[in-house]
């Protein structure tokens, strides 16, 4: 009996993944998008079919304090990035219109695996249920060596891809380190740059795990 072999996740990984695809974002969608929306985003790309149609459910909407957030489709719709298609009673169904997301992971297992990263990347009962702060611990862990534990970014670029402001990082930070998501963190405002260390809880340990 030929044994089937387990398929290989391809590089990138994750972590990087979800990186890229937050930068990604932070250049495709205006300025203006909300946490939200940029999370809805996020997960669309990364559920997509060959047809650039995704399904997300509304157990995932409900894990990412979603379901009842109809402005952040609309948010996306008139950014141009999706078209909502007939959905049914358990998954809102969309056509995305970026042509340029098939072309960054267009592995499926991959980018599924990417996106499942991404929910464990954060924990809204830890986090709190805003999605800015939910956001806000994705792009942390996502900017995060997984052998340090310790993050360093710019802050500008942390607040666009956030679609935040800079002045409002140090309150969200501070947030994080009441979470117990983060130890602590440090603004270098001499050069913008920002730093800091993800909790040893096992927080990050988690979020950092592949799936099999």
């Amino acid at each position: 009996m030929k044994v089937r072999r387990r398929r290989r996740p391809k590089e990138p990984d994750s972590q990087t993944r979800v990186r890229e695809m937050l930068s990604y974002f932070a250049a495709a969608l205006p300025a203006e998008t909300s946490a939200g929306a940029r999370m809805l985003a996020l997960q669309c790309a990364l559920r997509m079919n060959v047809s650039a149609q995704a399904r997300l459910s509304f157990g995932v909407l409900r894990s990412l304090r979603l379901e009842t957030a109809a402005n952040t489709w609309c948010e996306l719709r008139d950014a141009g990035l999706i078209r909502t298609l007939p959905s049914d009673e358990r998954a809102v169904v969309v056509q995305i219109l970026d042509a340029g997301l098939l072309t960054q992971h267009p592995a499926r297992p991959d980018r599924l695996r990417a996106a499942d990263w991404a929910m464990r990347g954060f924990c809204p009962a830890r986090t709190g249920s805003t999605p800015p702060l939910q956001l806000a611990a994705l792009f942390a862990i996502a900017w995060t060596d997984r052998g340090t534990g310790q993050g360093t970014t710019e802050m500008e670029q942390m607040a666009r891809e956030c679609g935040s402001t800079i002045a409002a990082l140090p309150p969200l930070l501070d947030q994080l380190v009441t979470a117990g998501v983060l130890t602590t963190w440090q603004a270098v405002r001499e050069d913008g740059e920002l730093r800091w260390r993800i909790s040893p809880n096992g927080f990050y340990y988690h979020a950092g795990s592949e799936i099999s």
